[in-house]
């Protein structure tokens, strides 16, 4: 007990003479501890605040709690706001660029064009042309109630037995139209109702006055940047995707026909004065028409060809649809094999061409050659020379002698190599044919010399462009003007939408261009034979016109 009182009474005499830092050495709890640096936007008023919201208990009452809390809610703002104390140097800094930027993009008014353009919606299509059709209204059945919940008891169905034979499989709509002439019935019209009088006034116009004097590229250029589009040269033609599209060759008014995914024809008169903004439809086919062309010694008549097997001519004056080919199905395209008209060259799916003379009685072919065994896009006959035709094959380009054909293994006279993907359209130059123009799926558009038709034609001009238009738009082709020789026109995939011409030495000429107006790809375009007008078409079924805004629609 001794030994024990005399260690206490020394330890009681150190701490009497040594001073010693209680607080410091006294363990702290953890909830007395510093609360780390908030954020510079509710800062601590300071450390001895901070501690003493710490010691309050759930004895203190409201009201004295709300004060306090208001108090340091003003504090805090006013601090962030004026007050630079407690703040760190990187906290003021922070706060000032974000001061300058505010200032900056309020000067620049960046808020209220983001606002603007919230408000902004995409240009509508035109409104103009054919009537979309009103939808069927949806039968409402009546709701599916459980037999389990309803505590019935479930069907025993017994299955059918299974069928042995031949299946026959009832098609709902015929493949192909019957065989023979078709009345010309507008099926946008009501039934029973004539054709207009002044369509057939237009298509017997007489058309052989052609430009004689070509332009050079300045004045070229410059025809090109007078040629406009307006919202009244847009309008739906045919109800589905535009296969093809041509211009009649009248000078008086523009007329323009296109061909769609199902076998539609549509005749549009700029500013007709029949209905539906002078648009006419007919349904003369039931797979894409892929291929047409106005006779240019009978205005009247409008050939059409379609993967259904059947190539038409429709005849204004005789207000029918006349049989000219058929076969089971697979056409693809066809040209004019002599200077009336009467004679052509149809391709088919299946690499086949055939010769056709209009004058022999019936609606089949005079001769059938095998060319390529894989596929044929395009057939293009030489202005000039018109038994050399070219053929756009599965990878290159052949131009045959209509006198030297057999019915397998014809010997090509010349051919375009260069090709590393499939091809989609070869087209000799329009007046003298020394240039065959190719559009090719590895993204490249070439001129070829032809003029002196050796056996392997040389490439002059490689043009890089995006052909990669998906399976929902029609293929991108590049064609040439008729009234230019050196110069040609292909639709666009670049934003915003456009339609470019180009030069055969690989210049561009001129890009179309319209924010209002035009906001779709053009794929398949062409340009009037004899005035200053350029059409494109769509895969909705418009038609988008440029010319010169003086001249007369």
């Amino acid at each position: 007990m001794a030994t024990r009182r005399t260690k206490r009474e020394a330890v009681v005499r150190l701490l009497e003479t040594t001073p010693v830092d209680l607080e410091g050495a006294v363990r702290r709890s953890s909830r007395n501890a510093l609360a780390p640096k908030r954020l510079q936007y509710s800062p601590e008023s300071s450390t001895a605040e901070t501690s003493k919201k710490k010691r309050r208990t759930k004895t203190h009452d409201d009201k004295t709690s709300q004060d306090d809390r208001k108090g340091s809610m003003e504090e805090d703002v006013e601090r962030t706001s004026g007050g630079h104390g407690g703040l760190s140097a990187y906290e003021l800094e922070r706060l000032e660029n974000i001061r300058q930027n505010q200032a900056f993009l309020s000067s620049i008014n960046l808020f209220q064009a983001t606002e603007e353009l919230k408000q902004l919606t995409r240009p509508k299509p035109s409104q103009r042309g054919l009537m979309r059709s009103q939808a069927a209204v949806k039968e409402v059945l009546p709701a599916r109630k459980s037999l389990r919940l309803q505590n019935k008891e479930a069907e025993m169905l017994t299955l059918p037995p299974e069928p042995r034979g031949v299946l026959i499989y009832e098609q709902s709509s015929p493949l192909k139209k019957p065989p023979g002439p078709l009345p010309m019935e507008p099926v946008n019209m009501e039934e029973g109702s004539k054709l207009p009088s002044q369509l057939l006034d237009l298509c017997s116009e007489d058309s052989t006055e052609e430009r004689k004097m070509e332009l050079d590229l300045k004045e070229y250029r410059s025809a090109l940047k007078n040629m406009r589009i307006t919202e009244d040269r847009v309008a739906k033609v045919v109800k589905d995707r535009i296969f093809s599209a041509a211009f009649h060759p009248c000078t008086s008014s523009l007329l323009v026909a296109a061909g769609d995914k199902w076998g539609k024809v549509g005749l549009w008169k700029l500013g007709g004065g029949w209905d539906d903004d002078g648009v006419l439809l007919f349904e003369p086919h039931t797979r894409p028409v892929s291929c047409m062309a106005f006779s240019r010694t009978h205005p009247t008549h409008l050939l059409s060809l379609s993967y259904d097997g059947s190539l038409r001519c429709m005849d204004v004056e005789k207000a029918v649809f006349d049989d000219v080919y058929d076969i089971d199905d697979g056409l693809k395209t066809f040209d004019f094999m002599s200077h009336d008209c009467s004679t052509l060259v149809v391709g088919n799916w299946y690499g086949e061409v055939a010769i056709i003379d209009r004058r022999t009685p019936g609606n089949s072919h005079e001769s059938l050659h095998s060319l390529d065994p894989k596929t044929l896009r395009c057939v293009s006959v030489h202005p000039l020379q018109k038994h050399y035709f070219a053929v756009g094959e599965s990878k290159v380009v052949s131009i045959y002698d209509s006198r030297c054909l057999k019915k397998t293994k014809s010997q090509a006279v010349s051919q375009l190599h260069g090709h590393s993907l499939s091809i989609s359209s070869a087209y000799f130059s329009p007046c003298t044919g020394n240039r065959v123009l190719t559009s090719c799926m590895d993204n490249y558009i070439r001129i070829y010399d032809t003029s002196a038709m050796t056996t392997k034609s040389p490439l002059l001009t490689s043009i890089r462009h995006d052909m990669r238009t998906g399976r929902w738009l029609t293929k991108l082709s590049a064609v040439w003007d008729p009234k230019q020789e050196d110069c040609f026109v292909v639709g666009s995939m670049l934003r915003p939408r456009r339609v470019q011409v180009f030069h055969e030495n690989g210049q561009l000429q001129h890009s179309f261009i319209d924010d209002e107006n035009l906001n779709t790809v053009l794929s398949v375009t062409a340009f009037h034979p004899t005035r200053n007008a350029l059409l494109g078409g769509n895969a909705s079924g418009r038609l988008h016109v440029f010319s010169d805004l003086d001249e007369s629609v």
